[in-house]
């Protein structure tokens, strides 16, 4: 089972970056790469605990939908959300704001296991952890941009 660590720090509050991480449109925003959109769920404004969500966006030239649901928020320290339908067999992805001097830590922390037996192990291994991997810092880059900005 892949998983992704990847830590950032943000020149913002952290309560700023943890609202950010968890805007529906900001979401649009900082993956505008893939056209990811929401289509179903929580579709504006801001997630919370028990919120569902589902997104539409084009992967590997491929119109994809993924719902995740928020399994866990404790604001404005972590939340984690979990597949509940889409193209992985499973996933968690938790997100930790930390405090720190120049402002906030945020981690983001991606654990997934992909479909087909062997075959997603070695997709994995050829090509889709890093592609996940490149996808979540894309993502933290914009996100960072757009915190800075406000802060």
């Amino acid at each position: 089972m892949p998983k992704i660590v990847h830590k950032l720090i943000i020149n913002a509050p952290k309560e700023t970056c943890f609202d950010l991480a968890r805007n529906v449109e900001v979401h649009t925003k900082t993956t505008f790469h893939t056209n990811e959109r929401a289509v179903g769920g929580v579709m504006y404004g801001l997630l919370k605990q028990g919120d569902t969500v589902t997104w539409e966006a084009t992967h590997f030239c491929i119109r994809q939908r993924l719902t995740a649901k928020i399994v866990w928020m404790e604001r404005p320290n972590q939340f984690k959300d979990i597949m509940v339908k889409g193209a992985f067999q499973s996933f968690i992805h938790t997100h930790d704001f930390l405090e720190v001097p120049e402002g906030t830590l945020m981690v983001d922390t991606f654990e997934y296991k992909s479909p087909l037996g062997i075959l997603g192990v070695l997709a994995d291994k050829l090509f889709l952890e890093r592609y996940m991997e490149k996808f979540i810092i894309s993502r933290s880059m914009e996100l960072k941009k757009i915190a800075e900005k406000n802060s």
